[in-house]
Parts: C-alpha cells; structure tokens; sequence
C-alpha cells in the first residue's frame, strides 16, 4: 500500500510541475484550473498524511513559476505568498472555525489574472515585478506603465508605497483579440489569465499597451505612513490614493462569510472580469500576525474556488464560416443550454487541430463551458454517449462562400480560401489595398456601399469608378467623388513594393514587400519565382515563399494582376543605382535611435547595398543599436556582432 502512496505522490509531483511550466512560464495550459488545483491538494493531503514520503522539492513548497530570462530579476522586498484553496462550504466553514467566528473578515473577487508588485517613491510609480517563485520576480515596469488603470502618479505624495495587485484582460478585450486572432488563422488564448500573462511578458512595450490590460489592487504591503489597522479601511486608503481595488469588498463576521461568497457567485457572470473565486481573509491586521502563517501561506486568509459551470449539450452539426482574411472557422450546432446566465447554441471550435485532439463528431454529446465566462467554448464529447455510427469531421475542401479550394500550410492552425476575392473577406482585402496603395478617402462605410451596390467586385474595379455615379450616393457630393477618384488615379503611380503588399499575399508585410520589390523589379518576375528561389533571399523564409508560390498559382489572383495591369496600375520598377558603403552586410535595427525612425535607417541600409534584416543571426553583419534594446542586443553581443550606434552608422555611409 505504501508504495502506491509513494507512487502516486512522485506522479503527482511531475505532473504539477509540467503543467506548473506550462501555466506560468509558457502561458500555455493544457489543463483547467480546477484540474490543477485538485492535483495539487490531492498532493497536499497525501504530504499531511505521510509526511514521511514527502519530497524536500515537492511543488507544494513554491509559489507560481520560475523567472523568465528574458527579463531582470528582481527580488522582492516584501515575499510574495499565495492562497490556501478552499472547494467547498464545508471548508470555509472549517477555516472560520480555526481562525475564530467571532472575528470581522473581508470578503472580495478572487482576479482570474497575474499577481504583481508595484513600487511608489514620493508618489510615483518606480516599479512593478510580477510574483514569479514568490521570492524573486521580472521586472516588467516597462510593460506595466501602459496599463492605464495603475496610476504613474498617487493622487497625493507618499514617501515610499508598495502595493499588490492583479493584472488581468477585460472580457471583452479576451472576446475581441481571440476573434481578431482566430480570423488570422493564430492560436487563440485559452482564458483571460493567460492572454494578460502572455501580453504582461511581451519584450516590446507597444504590444503589450494594444492588449489593453488593467488592473486591481488588492494589498497594501508596505508604507512609510501610519496606515489603518483594517484590511477593508487599506482599500479603502488605496482608492482614496487613485487606484482601482475590487468592486465588491464586503465587511462580515463569520456568519456572514458565506453569504458573501454567494453573492460574489451570483454576481460572476456580470463583471467585467474574469473571476475565479473569491478571498476571505480576516480582516484586522493585528490579529492576522496573531493568527500567523505558513512558509508561503497565511493562515488568516483563503480562496475560495468555484467549481466551473460545465453542461451538457448535443452537436446537431458544424457550420464553417468564412472570415475577412479567408479563415475558415468551425463553429458548433448545440441543442440550446443555459451557461452562466444565458442561452448557448452556438460555440467556438477554433480549427480542425481542436476538433481532431478532442475527438469532436457531430451527433456527439459534448461538454460546453464559457471560456472568460464569456466565449462558449465545446470541451470535449462525452465518448460514452456517442452515436454507433458517428464518423471524425474533416474540414470542407471548397469554400462554403465561393467555391474556390481551401488549403492549410504547415505549422498553421489555419484553413483558408485561396479566392483573394472571396465575397466574404471581399470587405477586409479592399479596405487593406486601398490603405496600402495610398488611396485616402476611402473609409469602411463608404467601400462598403460601394461592395452592396456591386460597384466593386474585386480591387481593380476601384480604378473603373465614374465620379459622377459616385457623386449620386447618399451622403456623397460632387467634391467627395473627384477627390476619391483622383486619389485613385495617383495610386497607380505607386511603388511595386506598396502594389505586393496591397495583394494581400499571406506572410508578406511591408517589409517583405519592399525586399520583394528590389529583388525582382517587377510583379511577373516576382509571379515567376519558385520556392528555392524565394526561399535563398533573406528574411523570406520556407512558409512565406510557399505563401507567395501559392497566391500566383490561383487563376483568379493571376487574372486580377492583370487587369490591374490594363487599368495602368504600375507594376514594375527601374533599378535604384545603390551605394556600395554596405554592399554584402546583412544589417539589423533594434532600439530608438535619436533621430532616425527605424523604417528611416533601413531604407539607408538598402540604399548603400546593405541588406535590412529582423532578427540577428550568425549572417548579420551590424547590429546598429539605440536605447532600450532588448533580445537582439543580447544575441549579437553572445555571437559576436559588430555593434554601432547612430553616429557611428552615419559616419559609415559618409553622411556628416
């Protein structure tokens, strides 16, 4: 018998930390929580039993994950513990009987999101680490100055504050860059927590202000100032001082804990964020220090963890919709069922990789939850209520809009139409050629009366536009029309590289483009390449030059090249006599250089015979570097890489 407790403890061991990785470092669970924390009380309850069999490097004696090394470490000046986890009444009550019924406890939403550390020096905002193993973090301050919810300035002077909080992804803005990720054909975040973990830990700051992360303070650990004695009092304190702390904070006694925690239940479905239980800690701070705690948990405080909401439903079938970009997405049927206070019938599938890892069939009895309390999402079949004669579901081989072959490249999640004028993504694919071509005036409302009128089918119809039939438009003058078409008619005289990235060619952004356009000169050149060819120029890696291969092999795409041709649209250029300062050097840019913009500084690169990568690699030449480099710095120092600065760039290019 001992031996399968010893067993069973070392199992458990090695899948906690696995799936510990997974969740806070990787941001990548493949589990739920409420998976997790069985596992980890199942083990924590073997340790109290035979404390004999327990490993001195058992995950129960660390809180959170490891420091990334990508960023600073930072050690904490006040130890950042976690929360026992309570699962049912029966345990809040026996956690109110230990610590004393008699006592006030507050009661608050337990944040679905990231724990962090903020650091305040005569009311300003110095610092912000997350929680990392509790003892050391990241500094990740960068990042958190642009969550617009964490004050950069107290409303009045504190000489020295450290606040804890909790960084999360509003529903919404989880529901909002799921879709926008899912129409890209990207894998989509798994809950809010690990959307505002995985954009918290981004090495570029702008990408993480795009994702819109706000945040709830909800412990004042440290003060230079005589501070109450009340935990609900110290919220209290930190809203007066400009932050945003938990909207619900209830002052009860023992009797009224699980009321409180009712409450919070009833309420879930309504906040603007994902919560996943709520904390009950004693309230007096004197009496916590009484009560006392654990190596990395007080005693005076728990979490109370709701179990998910999880129904059953039947998947009468799978409906595949087109996206603007030409993402195929699978979309489940469901007999209707009520989650979370409203009524399912339709849930996400994602992409054919989740419906095959899941097994997912149509006759199915399917388990549904709200992935966020928001998105419904299909978990997995109920395999012992499968149909005898359900078949596994594969993705349709023509578009369900127009017809046209699907396909799926490698190491992509995505199906996708090949029609790049496909009636459904006919909106996005004009609305990004017409911002690429130069065209002004051309919004979303107006190109889409344009598409209902059937004025336009396909991006060379905007060059055969009559400035009197558009002048008949509602809201549409006679002034509006001839500034669009002659907008229009200046486009034609744009770069080849802005004509490759008005195609919308898969893979191939601006700068790819540009690369494209002075490697071939023309688009039929560029049409002719094959794969080898493509994949021999820098920058333009096996998947892009099969995206392009791809997008010139469909007759319609080759069709439209040509018309655009007929219509005047320029598609070829004369070669740029190129200086030979850089002739043969594969350069990188990375930083904020002091008076050139990096698109500025590679197109000089270009220009001198130099070749403007992204990455650095054992190929790069120069890293020319400008403040608050990141990874690239790092590399090129550890592979040896000339490194100069702006000045040093210039004088290069002879250029005082």
């Amino acid at each position: 018998m001992h031996e399968e407790i010893i067993r069973e403890m070392r199992d458990l061991e090695s899948a906690i930390e696995y799936h510990s990785k997974r969740y806070y470092e990787e941001d990548a669970p493949e589990i739920s929580d409420r998976e997790y924390d069985l596992m980890f009380a199942r083990l924590k309850s073997l340790e109290e039993s035979y404390p004999q069999y327990a490993s001195p490097s058992s995950p129960t004696h660390r809180v959170g994950g490891a420091v990334a090394e990508r960023f600073e470490k930072v050690r904490h000046e006040v130890n950042m513990g976690s929360l026992q986890d309570v699962f049912s009444m029966d345990e809040l009550d026996a956690f109110i009987e230990k610590t004393g019924r008699d006592l006030q406890y507050t009661v608050e939403c337990k944040i679905d999101g990231l724990s962090v550390m903020l650091t305040y020096e005569d009311g300003v905002f110095v610092k912000g680490a997350t929680r990392g193993d509790g003892t050391y973090g990241e500094d990740v301050t960068a990042n958190l100055k642009t969550v617009k919810s964490i004050p950069l300035k107290l409303k009045r002077p504190v000489k020295r504050l450290l606040v804890r909080g909790e960084v999360y992804m509003p529903k919404a803005v989880f529901a909002a860059i799921n879709a926008e990720r899912e129409e890209k054909g990207q894998s989509v975040f798994a809950n809010p927590r690990n959307a505002a973990a995985g954009s918290l830990r981004q090495l570029d700051s702008a990408l993480c202000a795009r994702r819109r992360l706000e945040i709830i303070v909800f412990s004042l650990e440290l003060c230079s100032e005589e501070v109450p004695q009340s935990h609900k009092a110290r919220l209290d304190l930190l809203e007066d001082l400009g932050f945003t702390v938990s909207p619900y904070r209830k002052l009860c006694s023992g009797d009224g804990v699980r009321k409180a925690v009712e409450e919070i239940s009833e309420m879930r479905p309504h906040l603007a964020f994902d919560i996943d239980g709520a904390v009950v800690k004693v309230d007096d701070v004197v009496r916590r220090a009484e009560i006392g705690e654990l190596a990395n948990l007080p005693k005076w405080a728990v979490a109370y963890k709701y179990p998910p909401e999880v129904k059953e439903s039947k998947l009468l079938d799978i409906a595949v919709q087109v996206g603007r970009t030409g993402v195929l997405t699978p979309n489940a049927v469901l007999e209707s069922v009520r989650i979370a206070g409203t009524a399912v019938s339709r849930a996400t599938l994602h992409n054919i990789d989740y419906i095959r890892a899941k097994d997912i069939r149509i006759g199915d009895t399917v388990l549904v939850h709200k992935a966020g309390d928001i998105i419904p999402e299909v978990i997995g079949p109920v395999l012992q209520k499968r149909p005898a004669d359900s078949v596994p579901y594969e993705m349709p081989a023509l578009c369900p809009s127009c017809g046209s072959p699907v396909t799926r490249d490698g190491g992509e999640a995505a199906t996708r139409c090949t029609n790049a004028s496909c009636p459904a993504q006919l909106h996005r694919t004009l609305l990004h050629f017409a911002r690429a071509m130069g065209i002004d005036n051309l919004g979303e409302s107006v190109l889409q009366t344009l598409i209902g009128r059937g004025f336009v089918k396909s991006a060379a119809d905007l060059y055969t536009l009559d400035s009197a039939e558009l002048a008949k438009m509602e809201g549409y003058g006679e002034k509006s029309a001839a500034r669009l078409t002659a907008s229009i008619e200046a486009s034609k005289q744009a770069s080849l590289a802005q004509l490759i990235y008005a195609l919308g060619i898969r893979q191939v952004g601006e700068k790819a483009a540009i690369t494209l356009a002075e490697r071939f000169g023309s688009i039929d050149a560029l049409a002719s390449a094959d794969g080898e060819t493509l994949k021999a120029i820098n920058d333009i890696g096996e998947i892009t030059a099969k995206c392009i291969v791809d997008y010139f092999a469909v007759e319609r795409n080759a069709a439209l090249i040509a018309r655009l041709k007929e219509l005047g649209v320029k598609t070829e250029e004369e070669a740029e006599e190129k200086g030979t300062r850089l002739a043969g050097m594969t350069v990188v840019v990375t930083g904020t250089l002091p008076h050139l913009k990096r698109n500025e500084a590679e197109a000089l690169i270009r220009k001198h015979g130099g070749t403007a990568a992204s990455s650095v690699s054992k190929k790069t030449s120069l890293l020319l570097c400008g403040s608050d480099a990141g990874s690239k710095l790092a590399k090129a120092e550890s592979l040896g890489v000339r490194i100069i600065n702006e000045e040093e760039f210039l004088r290069l290019l002879g250029i005082e």
